[in-house]
Order: structure tokens, then C-alpha cells, then sequence
């Protein structure tokens, strides 16, 4: 029996890096290509679009909790959105601690557009969010909804522009991207994946037909919807205890043959949804598990993202290490392909580009954050606002 040379197992050890390494690359490659695609195919928020008729009534409607901090810059915001004959805005106050009904009638000025309301007592199955704004649907009049967070601003264009890509493309459920707004190391590294995610593994235009109901994405920090639609499928109460409330309300527009897409909006509006590491942990940690429910799945888009992402990088620095320069290089091809992808998503959504360049780090705090996301589903540690997430 010969000993196995140490030369042979270099080599098979070579072989199987390189070919990870290409395989990596090459898939990188092919969704930095699609991503280009999807920015030709693309639903834009026109900042030019005509005025909404003005018998035609429009409902914004914010729910609000614990949102002292935040809210006014929101409400002024949209109170000075214009084209809008018919406007009213329906803010919910969800049990807040703070001064939030304070801030809210400060920043109103006594416009008459403008009710502030009580939630109710949150139900057993509801999730706080959807309750919200399932209260804030039964209690408007307008022919479109729209629901924005309360720490999102509008340009003054937004709402008319929002209701034009209903009306434009024959959707009855549109979901407008807002500018996400960086400024710490961490929503830096994690909040662009946003945008990034969607432009890249989403194919636009078949996400926005009623079939297949999964390929679907929405944020609810700026979402329109048809309020005939909203009422058919039956409000938010549809997915009263989704974590991901908005990605699951366009899901089931779509089940029963609407037509949901998201949207790029960064010309309309803008978000700092969170303001730091620990917000951002327990925000991601919050909602990732639902994301991918299944481990199988989870573990599944894990290695499609390290593979993609991760392996080049490793190719790079290993060929580099070792003196194996076709492994460096073939790294590096996969490595410019992630950069590339981050940095079309940047350009198309308002993004810093710079960024674009730790996109590895980027996705290894992404698989990071959603390991302990899951850990604390399965051990039923998941709170958020001061509640429990029930997990079943």
C-alpha cells in the first residue's frame, strides 16, 4: 500500500479550492447580471406625476408607538405633501410610554387633515403592527391607503406619485423603497442589503403578477394599497401575526390574483429605521427567522450567500497566502462581482457607494444575524416594543 504523497493531497486540495472559488465567482457574476436587469425593469416613484383628482380621496395612515423621538419630522412631512385634493391622515397612538401624542398634535398645527386616535387593546393571535394598522384601514375613507412609518419622511411629491404607480401599472398593492439613511458603522454594513436583496434575486416582472405567491417583497415603511383590495382580502387582519407583515400582505393580495410589486422610491422618501448596533441586532434578530421559518431554508440561502460572497473572498486571500495566483485571481473576479452588484443597487436607490466595497462583511454580519435570530425563535426570546414575539 503507498503512502499518499503530501504533493498529491496539495494538489486535490487545490483543485477543490479552485473550484469553489470559480463556481463562487461565477454565481456572483450571474446575480450582479440580473441585478443590472432589474434596474431596467424596475417600477419608479415620478416625482412629475400629475396631481390626484381632487373628489378623489387619499388616507395616510401611521401607526405610532413610542415614537416621540421621531414622529414629528413625519407628520410634517407628509402634511406638506401636495397634489392631493382629498386628503386625510389617521395617526394611531399604539399605548405609547412617551410623549408621542404630544409630539403628534404639536407637529399637526391643528390641520384639519389630520385625526390622532387610540389603539385598542391588542387581541391574543395579533402581532402589534398589524393590528395597528388593521385598526387605521377600518377607520379611513380614501379610495387608496397608505401606510407610512413614523420614521419615515415624504417629499412633497410622494403621495401623488405613489398613487400613479397603482394607477399607471394595474397594481392594487405598491410598495415604494425609501432612501435608507446610514450614518453608523453598522446600519452602514446592514442596511443596504435592503435594497440589495430584492434588486438582486428577485425577477421584477414576474414578482409582480398574481402567480407565483411567494416571489413577493414590500416594505411597510411606505406601502399603497387599493382600499377595495385591502378589504377583500381582509385587511391586515389577513396576517395578523406575521412578523414580516408587509412581504405577507402582498402575498396574500397576490393569492387571491392582485398585483403587488415593490417599487424604487428613494426620490420620494427617506428612513432611518434604526440608529445603531443594538438597534440594528435586535431589529434584524427580530424578523430574520421569519424571513426563512425553515432551518433547511435558512441554512440553504446561508450557503448560497457564503458561497457567492464568502468563498471568493477566501480565494483571494488563501491563492494570495500560498503564491497561487490563479486562485487569487479567480477570487478576485467573484469578489469585484459583489462589489459591482452593491454598487448598481447604490446608484439605483440612493445608497453610498462606498459601502459597496465591505459587501463581504456586509453578508457575513447578515448569516451572523440571522443564526442568533433563529437561536432566539427556538428558544422564545424574541420581543420587540416592550412585547413578546410568540413564535409558532
Amino acid at each position: 500500500m503507498h503512502p499518499i504523497r503530501p504533493q498529491a493531497v496539495n494538489a486535490v486540495a487545490d483543485r477543490i479550492g479552485l473550484t469553489g472559488t470559480v463556481t463562487g465567482s461565477a454565481l456572483a457574476s450571474i446575480l450582479s447580471a440580473h441585478a443590472l436587469l432589474n434596474t431596467v425593469l424596475l417600477r419608479r416613484a415620478d416625482i412629475r406625476s400629475l396631481d390626484v383628482p381632487p373628489n378623489r380621496p387619499i388616507s395616510v395612515l401611521i401607526p405610532a408607538r413610542d415614537e416621540a423621538h421621531r414622529i414629528g419630522p413625519t407628520i410634517r412631512s407628509v402634511l406638506a405633501c401636495d397634489g392631493i385634493g382629498d386628503l386625510e391622515i389617521i395617526v394611531l397612538d399604539d399605548h405609547s410610554s412617551d410623549a408621542t401624542r404630544e409630539v403628534v398634535l404639536a407637529a399637526s398645527a391643528s390641520d384639519r387633515r389630520l385625526r390622532l386616535v387610540s389603539g385598542d387593546e391588542l387581541p391574543d393571535g395579533w402581532l402589534g403592527k398589524p393590528f395597528a394598522c388593521d385598526q387605521l384601514g377600518r377607520l379611513a375613507r380614501g379610495d387608496v391607503l397608505v401606510f407610512v412609518d413614523a420614521d419615515v419622511e415624504l417629499e412633497p411629491s410622494a403621495l401623488r406619485a405613489t398613487v400613479a404607480l397603482l394607477d399607471q401599472h394595474d397594481l392594487q398593492l405598491v410598495s415604494p423603497y425609501p432612501r435608507q439613511i446610514t450614518r453608523t458603522a453598522a446600519e452602514r454594513l446592514l442596511q443596504p442589503l435592503l435594497q440589495w436583496l430584492w434588486l438582486t434575486f428577485l425577477p421584477l416582472r414576474i414578482a409582480e403578477r398574481p402567480r407565483p405567491v411567494s416571489m413577493a417583497a414590500a416594505n411597510g415603511q411606505l406601502l399603497a394599497v387599493d382600499a377595495a383590495a385591502w378589504r377583500s382580502v381582509g385587511g391586515h387582519g389577513s396576517v395578523r401575526s406575521d412578523v414580516i407583515e408587509d412581504v405577507a400582505l402582498a402575498m396574500a393580495f397576490k393569492r387571491i390574483g392582485f398585483r403587488a410589486v415593490v417599487a424604487e422610491g428613494s426620490a420620494i422618501a427617506s428612513c432611518r429605521m434604526y440608529t445603531g448596533w443594538s438597534e440594528v441586532r435586535d431589529g434584524y434578530s427580530k424578523s430574520l427567522w421569519a424571513a426563512l421559518p425553515n432551518r433547511a431554508g435558512a441554512a440553504g440561502v446561508g450557503a448560497l450567500l457564503t458561497l457567492a460572497y464568502l468563498v471568493p473572498v477566501a480565494g483571494v486571500i488563501g491563492g494570495t497566502l500560498t503564491g497561487r495566483s490563479h486562485l487569487a485571481a479567480a477570487g478576485l473576479v467573484g469578489y469585484l462581482a459583489g462589489v459591482v452588484g452593491r454598487l448598481i443597487s447604490a446608484q439605483m436607490t440612493g445608497g453610498r457607494r462606498l459601502d459597496a466595497f465591505a459587501h463581504p462583511l456586509s453578508v457575513l454580519a447578515l448569516i451572523a444575524l440571522g443564526v442568533r435570530s433563529n437561536r432566539l425563535a427556538r428558544l422564545g426570546g424574541l420581543t420587540w416594543k416592550g412585547r413578546r414575539i410568540d413564535v409558532r
